[in-house]
Parts: C-alpha cells; sequence; structure tokens
C-alpha cells in the first residue's frame, strides 16, 4: 500500500506522522507500538495507541487502532478489525471479515472469523470458535470447544463450554 493508498482512510496521514513496518511493510502510526518482531503485511495498518508485539502477525487488508493488543502468537488476518481495547493475544486468530471491539479478549487458540462480533466485555477462549454472522457481547464467555456460529447470538453473562454448540438463529442468554 502506498502512501496515497493510505490517505484514502486516513486523509491526514504524512510520512511524518506515518512509519513502515520494517518486517512486513504494513502501516504503522506514529502513536502506535509495534515490536520488531511483529509481522505487519503491507496492506496492514496499525493505529492510534494500538500495540502488536511479541510474535504477532497482522495481514491482509486488516487494521488494528484505538487502545487493541495484540500479541503472543495470535494473528489477525483478511479484512479483519481489532479495535477499542480488545486483546488478541495467545495463538488466537481473527480473520475473515471479522470484527473484535470493545473490551473483549481472544486468546488461547480460539478463532473468530467469518462476519463475526465479538464485543463488549465477552471473552473467547480457549479452543473456542466464533464464526459466520454470530455475535457474542456482554459479559458472554465462550471457551474449551464450544461453538458459536450460523447467525447465532450469545450475550448477556451467558456461558458456553465443553462441546457446545449455538448455530442458526439461536439465542444463548
Amino acid at each position: 500500500m502506498t502512501l496515497q493508498e493510505l490517505q484514502n482512510e486516513f486523509p491526514d496521514a504524512t510520512d511524518a506522522t506515518w512509519h513502515q513496518h520494517p518486517y512486513g511493510g504494513g502501516w504503522i502510526e506514529n502513536t502506535a507500538n509495534v515490536d520488531a518482531s511483529a509481522y505487519v503485511g503491507p496492506d496492514a495498518m496499525v493505529s492510534g495507541n494500538a500495540q502488536v508485539s511479541g510474535n504477532a502477525q497482522v495481514f491482509g487488508n486488516t487494521w488494528v487502532c484505538g487502545n487493541a493488543r495484540v500479541f503472543g502468537n495470535a494473528g489477525v488476518s483478511g479484512n479483519a478489525r481489532v479495535f477499542g481495547n480488545a486483546h488478541v493475544y495467545g495463538n488466537a486468530h481473527v480473520y475473515g471479515y471479522a470484527k473484535v471491539f470493545e473490551n473483549t479478549h481472544v486468546y488461547g487458540d480460539a478463532e473468530v472469523f467469518g462476519n463475526a462480533w465479538v464485543y463488549g466485555y465477552a471473552m473467547v477462549f480457549e479452543d473456542a470458535m466464533v464464526s459466520g454472522n454470530s455475535s457474542v457481547y456482554g459479559y458472554a464467555r465462550v471457551y474449551e470447544n464450544a461453538s458459536v456460529y450460523g447467525y447465532a447470538i450469545v450475550f448477556g453473562n451467558a456461558m458456553l463450554s465443553g462441546n457446545a454448540k449455538v448455530y442458526k438463529n439461536a439465542l444463548g442468554v
């Protein structure tokens, strides 16, 4: 991505306020903090006060912004967005068109992908999976080998664990 292409999303971006990451060539706003060991691909952007550290990988047309943190061996790819105060870490992966935001934690070997949204104070961890057009929000917890997919919604104080599956148009409260 060129500086001119970056300016399509961030009109005030200049060579003085943004730089390209040496490992991958992605664009980093000078207010963000990205370790040299992390990979930021050529079409990815890290902005605001976001942090990418460890062996984390951010690539594709992804954005990590706000106060978000991606660290450990976590990956964010495709057209995914991680923002707000969200944390993605461990070996977790967020990809496709997924959005992880607000005060969410996605960690362990968890996956969030497709058009899924995880937000509020929700947590997705261990080997859990959230995918499709599903949403997990509020203080909900999805963990162990649990799956949320299709158009399912898990919210409130719901706890989904074990090999549980919530799918199609189901609601988990």
